[in-house]
């Protein structure tokens, strides 16, 4: 569920085990049985460009995300944002 909220997305599923979203003809599959891990992955990260970072920022904040990296601008042009979801793997938000 915590995908459907970070995404601002809705969604009929109410399986709380896989959380499989599909947008504009991108799908995307999370699945979590409930099991505690800890495989440190650090080698697995999610970006998505979103229209305005700060705004999104502004409404993680309120969902109570807690964010790693508040928005900054990057040498590139971009504007990134980076926090990570309840299983570590580490989620980037970028407009540009």
């Amino acid at each position: 569920m915590i995908y459907r909220k970070i995404l601002n997305i809705s969604s009929d599923c109410r399986d709380e085990v896989h959380q499989f979203i599909i947008t504009e003809g991108t799908s995307l599959s999370i699945y979590n049985n409930g099991e505690v891990k800890n495989n440190q992955n650090q080698n697995i990260s999610i970006a998505f460009a979103v229209d305005d970072v700060d705004e999104e920022y502004e409404r993680l904040l309120k969902l109570g995300i807690y964010i790693i990296d508040i928005p900054k601008l990057q040498p590139w042009g971009a504007k990134n944002m980076h926090f990570c979801d309840p299983d570590g793997n580490h989620i980037y938000f970028r407009s540009i």
